[in-house]
């Protein structure tokens, strides 16, 4: 329940100025491609609840860890269909289209719900779930990969983008990435790691957009400004200090979690590692753009 409830409360907040019809278009596909997540997290639960007749964590685990055998192709096809829920949610590749449309609402609900709160649910739940995935491990390979692909795709977009707010929204998507590359290569804390210290950057990072925006009048467009450092000193200082962040230059937080799921990738396999960091020096690049 409280994963539909918090998309709905996306699909209203996406919408909140429902005069355009631009942004109505953006709260429903939103919306439609959160479903799309769903009916995969949904099999997933049926799948779990048939193999193990409970749905409750501590029972699951102790049952996986205890004698009897359970038919390892299902487990796998019901880890596959809860990745798919946290596609959705959490804005991977192929279900990823619907989070810079969803830049829409207003700014510090983007801030809120689609940087640090709501897309990384799929996240959570993931490591939650750790000991189901633990013995899937080609599906954990299929989440390292899309993660990985995620990561770099999202930053390569993330480049030529006008609109501060979609940087902000690719960059976020390429994060997200990183936190899946680390949760396939089965390194939980680094995910959650990464999930707390990306919220406090990019939600930091959303408000002095949102303070930008809010200053220039409703301009979004990043080739009209510059030269704000003179007229707003504590924004330029909070959105540099968050930059320097996210580009993970020590000793700010980005730094420590983006180095360990690069050293995780290095360790288990070199090509996602090649893409995880051409994805960060990426990720650098637009930040100061």
């Amino acid at each position: 329940i409280g994963w539909e409830g918090v998309g709905l409360c996306s699909y209203l907040l996406i919408g909140f100025w429902y005069k355009n019809q631009d942004f109505n278009d953006a709260a429903k596909k939103a919306f439609i491609m959160n479903r799309i997540g769903d009916l995969g997290l949904l099999i997933g639960i049926f799948i779990i609840g048939a193999l193990f007749s409970s749905l409750d964590f501590t029972t699951i685990q102790t049952a996986i860890s205890g004698t009897e055998s359970f038919n390892m192709t299902w487990i796998g096809i019901a880890t596959f269909a809860l990745f798919i829920g946290a596609c959705g949610k959490s804005a991977q590749i192929p279900l990823y289209t619907w989070l810079p449309d969803a830049m829409a609402g207003p700014t510090p609900v983007s801030a809120l719900i689609h940087a640090a709160t709501m897309v990384t649910a799929g996240i959570f739940m993931i490591t939650r779930l750790n000991f189901l995935f633990d013995i899937t491990p080609d599906v954990q390979m299929i989440i390292a990969v899309i993660g990985a692909v995620t990561s770099l795709a999202a930053a390569t977009i993330g480049l030529v983008q006008t609109d501060i707010k979609k940087v902000l929204a690719y960059s976020t998507v390429s994060q997200l990435g990183l936190m899946f590359l680390a949760l396939g290569l089965g390194a939980y804390e680094i995910a959650v790691f990464h999930v707390i210290t990306h919220a406090f950057f990019k939600a930091c990072l959303f408000l002095g957009s949102g303070s930008v925006i809010h200053t220039l009048h409703g301009e979004q467009d990043m080739r009209k400004m510059g030269g704000l450092r003179k007229a707003m000193p504590i924004t330029f200082i909070t959105m540099l200090v968050s930059s320097l962040a996210i580009s993970g230059i020590p000793p700010l937080a980005g730094f420590f979690s983006k180095d360990e799921i690069l050293m995780t990738a290095f360790h288990n396999n070199i090509a996602l590692w090649v893409i995880g960091s051409v994805a960060s020096i990426m990720t650098a690049f637009y930040m100061f753009r």
